[in-house]
């Protein structure tokens, strides 16, 4: 291992600030258990969350209309080296466990896309990583401090916290996608009442890419269901077909960030 890694790795054990950034380290994991659904642990753990939450984890935009982004001021800006930075800070809530999740999580995007999230310094837009009351974030840059939450207490797995950093990043729910009548069917009957509108289709930019169940944006088959047991997300033509999966970032996801930002 590296000097520089060294240090990184001792500089997130001590934890030496009550906002700190992660340093980016490689060879760190820790393990998750394998049963859990991103889905099911998402809903779970923002059933009590005092926020108005869209879709189960994004949060609704206070003064913008998050559909459209046609000036590209939702997005992250590059720097002078074609790379585009995401300012950020972490809560000193979180443990050293927790940060490295999180930092393992984060890693993924800057080995495989040019967007790298760097220590806040005195920039006016970043991303505040905090324990709130649920596991949450806005879609894309939305100005100023803007808390992605990741509950300590059901939150934190590598493949969550890369679902709620592609929501600040620009990206909506896989099942959202304006196309996916044709690769999913909604059960409305098999809904929970109220919930209904977190499955309305929203006008997402596709970048000709195709239908991604792979996708660490789509929700597994049973979310907002009435009972646990009953779909209400059902691939088409192939119902066998695996979705909700929290391992983290898909190939086409990757893909569609490196498109969006023009990696």
């Amino acid at each position: 291992m590296d000097l520089r890694a060294s240090l990184s790795i001792l500089l997130l054990l001590f934890g030496f600030s009550q906002a700190s950034p992660l340093r980016e380290f490689e060879g760190v994991f820790v393990s998750e258990p394998e049963t859990v659904d991103i889905t099911t642990q998402i809903l779970e753990t923002n059933k009590g969350s005092s926020e108005v939450l869209f879709e189960g984890d994004v949060v609704l935009p206070k003064n913008r209309n998050a559909l459209i982004c046609e000036d590209k001021s939702c997005f992250w800006k590059k720097n002078a080296n074609n790379i585009v930075e995401v300012p950020y800070i972490v809560s000193g809530e979180f443990s050293i466990n927790d940060k490295s999740v999180i930092a393992n999580a984060i890693s993924i995007f800057h080995a495989k896309t040019c967007i790298r999230f760097v220590p806040r310094s005195i920039q006016t837009d970043y991303l505040s990583i905090e324990n709130k009351d649920g596991c949450y974030s806005a879609i894309g840059r939305t100005g100023g401090k803007q808390v992605v939450s990741l509950n300590r207490n059901g939150c934190v797995y590598s493949g969550i916290a890369q679902h709620e950093l592609n929501h600040a990043l620009g990206f909506y729910h896989e099942q959202s996608r304006s196309d996916r009548d044709q690769y999913v069917r909604i059960n409305w009957n098999n809904i929970s009442p109220g919930m209904a509108y977190n499955f309305l289709k929203q006008k997402t930019n596709n970048q000709n890419t195709p239908y991604d169940y792979d996708s660490v944006m789509h929700y597994g088959k049973t979310a907002f269901a009435i009972q646990p047991d009953l779909e209400t997300i059902t691939p088409i033509p192939n119902e066998n077909v695996q979705i909700g999966q929290r391992q983290g970032l898909s190939k086409i996801d990757i893909l569609r960030i490196n498109k969006l930002y023009g990696c």
